[in-house]
């Protein structure tokens, strides 16, 4: 009787714990009024009007860099980290695929179909983060990514010698070998004097981030060669997401979908607003929007680029970068 007695305390004690509120940390990449930013608040609203759980967000440099939160996050310091695949991808090296050069359309309403629908980020991603000790909540766009230079160029012989600086991922290394340049990966927290002390001679990000870090205070030219768009992968410790109960799980579900759906409209709004604020501030700057023709010879690059990507990754890559391709056909129609 008395190690019943025991054991029903100790059962009690647990189901206390696992239910009383807490606070969980989520770090972002970007500031608190950028994209990531705005979803994390987003969630965060969502989270804290429905449970009294509640939720601190850490915004970029907070923590550390890139790498550092995603140890963190792996680790379980962190619930919950944003994290771009272009620095997953030494992790979970299949996560380039969202690097590849002109795969996705310049369509919206497609873009937004394929992240709602796409079977590879449903249910082929979630296995491989899995892996890692990560649960795959969610991904989502940014935006397109715009190239920022000091000179203008309308072709890869326009970018023969030019650093670039690309995030710490192979792939985005070969991607701008075949556009002509010398891909420099450099931690994001360098960009800006690197830029300003001319040992970098440009950069790849959204528009709404070139405006808000003020990359355009250092480059002279905003070129848009349609070659991809920025994801972003949200993600929870898997132990920690693992060891909630049911309804735990279920509110940070619907967190993640309520900020999910926000955000797929308001990333396009801020684009236009960007934009503006950048011709404000520097009436100097140029932007070019290279025309399907002169876009050829970068998309004849990136072949290379989709063969070097199955030779990283393999059968595994292989089959969801095949996956990919038919959640995007798909998502067109």
């Amino acid at each position: 009787m008395k190690n019943k007695f025991i054991k029903g305390l100790l059962v009690s004690s647990i189901l206390a714990v696992s239910t009383q509120a807490a606070t969980w940390k989520y770090a972002i990449e970007e500031s608190i009024t950028d994209v990531q930013g705005v979803y994390a608040t987003k969630f965060k609203e969502y989270i804290e009007k429905n449970s009294d759980n509640k939720i601190k967000i850490y915004p970029y440099g907070t923590l550390g860099e890139s790498v550092d939160v995603m140890e963190q996050a792996q680790a379980g310091i962190l619930e919950f980290v944003d994290q771009s695949p272009g620095f997953t991808g030494t992790l979970i090296p299949e996560a380039q695929a969202f690097l590849l050069p002109y795969v996705f359309p310049e369509n919206s309403k497609a873009i937004d179909n394929f992240f709602k629908n796409s079977k590879a980020i449903n249910e082929m991603f979630p296995k491989l983060y899995a892996k890692q000790g990560l649960e795959l909540l969610k991904m989502f766009p940014e935006g397109a990514v715009s190239i920022t230079t000091q000179e203008p160029f309308t072709k890869p012989e326009d970018l023969n010698g030019k650093k670039i600086r690309v995030m710490t991922s192979p792939l985005l290394v070969e991607t701008y070998k075949e556009f002509g340049a010398v891909p420099t990966p450099l931690a994001w927290g360098e960009v800006y004097g690197s830029l300003q002390t001319k040992i970098i001679d440009g950069q790849e990000n959204p528009m709404f981030w070139i405006e808000s870090a003020k990359l355009y205070e250092v480059s002279e030219v905003i070129t848009d060669i349609g070659h991809n768009i920025f994801t972003t992968a949200v993600m929870a410790n898997k132990r920690f997401f693992d060891s909630l109960s049911k309804e735990n799980k279920k509110l940070v579900k619907n967190a993640s979908e309520y900020a999910f759906n926000y955000i797929l409209d308001y990333q396009k709004s801020i684009i236009k607003k960007a934009k503006e604020k950048i011709k404000k501030d520097k009436p100097s700057i140029k932007f070019v929007t290279l025309t399907d023709k002169q876009r050829e010879p970068f998309r004849k690059g990136a072949q290379n680029v989709y063969k070097k990507f199955v030779e990283l990754t393999g059968k595994s890559g292989e089959k969801i970068l095949n996956q990919m391709l038919e959640d995007l056909k798909e998502a067109s129609k």
